[in-house]
């Protein structure tokens, strides 16, 4: 069962590096129109029907890893670890939207490069120039590297395949009703809880696999230590902090500051003592997050190994 779930979880990291997202009937997208419909008939402006909410699709979700999980046939168990994982990660997708961001900014394009900020973040594209995007971009990438990447992975190294999906389910839910909006504040409070929760491990080692890799791309293994340890804390997320500040640091860039969402402004802290990042920034987060992710894939085949069921 370990070797299984071991090659299951370095196939769909290979599926994922070669294919990127499935192209059409995306399973998570078909969860996030499931979690939609939902929300239409138990949407109540409070805590116990977001919980409520967020508990059914949750469930649902590990319920149908179970079921995968259950199959006797090495081979189907590979299959299937290797299939959810494929579905869950977003590491090409990630790194393509970096690179076409900072591929226009490096040309001077920047109604391009504002068109494509919110297929990567929740920032309003209109108040941001050239560097703020670079910025926000920068932000993004490390923040996702760590939900996208990191976290399915260890979640599906202990779990198997109801931990990847599991997993999915929980960011998901974070990412359509987990933020401060008059409309979720209470009813997404679950959501975002738990999203915390789970992300609280992966946020860690993501960091700490920043500080390991920065060397890779040029970035400064101890500039990335001292900004996880000194700045991280005061980031209003527990776990995005962690990893922002690392790639801060890494690559010698100051993040944080005035951030303007669709639902309101929000005054982050200083990450990092360097410049504003520029475009070629970006394209050296968009490295450090595909090393990163090599580093995790190696430490999942390894946890996998040897953990016990």
């Amino acid at each position: 069962m370990a070797a299984a779930r071991a090659l299951g979880l370095l196939l769909g990291v290979a599926a994922d590096a070669v294919y990127g997202d499935p192209r059409r009937g995306h399973p998570v997208a078909g969860f996030g129109q499931v979690a939609q419909r939902l929300e239409k008939l138990a949407y109540r402006d409070n805590r116990v029907a977001g919980a409520v909410y967020t508990a059914l699709l949750t469930g649902g979700a590990v319920g149908v890893g179970v079921l995968a999980e259950r199959a006797r046939n090495p081979l189907v168990r590979t299959a299937a670890t290797a299939v959810a994982t494929w579905v869950v990660l977003g590491g090409r997708s990630l790194a393509a939207e970096g690179a076409l961001i900072g591929k226009h900014l490096d040309a001077g394009e920047i109604e391009a490069a504002r068109t494509r900020i919110p297929h990567l973040c929740g920032r309003d594209p209109e108040v941001l120039d050239g560097p703020a995007m670079a910025r926000a971009t920068v932000e993004s990438v490390a923040e996702n590297t760590s939900d996208a990447v990191v976290a399915p992975l260890l979640w599906g190294a202990v779990f198997g395949v109801p931990g990847l999906l599991g997993y999915r389910a929980v960011n998901t839910l974070d990412a359509m009703v987990g933020h401060r909006s008059p409309r979720y504040l209470r009813f997404g409070w679950a959501s975002a809880r738990l999203d915390d929760v789970v992300n609280l491990v992966p946020a860690r080692v993501a960091a700490g696999l920043t500080v390991v890799g920065a060397p890779v791309v040029g970035g400064n293994r101890r500039s990335a230590w001292v900004a996880w340890q000194r700045d991280a804390s005061a980031h209003p997320s527990p776990n995005a902090g962690r990893v922002e500040a690392a790639f801060a640091g890494a690559l010698e860039v100051r993040l944080g500051g005035r951030t303007a969402y669709s639902y309101g402004v929000e005054d982050r802290p200083v990450l990092g003592d360097g410049r504003m990042p520029d475009a070629g920034h970006v394209t050296r987060a968009v490295e450090l997050s595909r090393v990163v992710g090599a580093l995790t894939a190696f430490v999942a085949a390894v946890v996998a190994l040897f953990s016990r069921r």
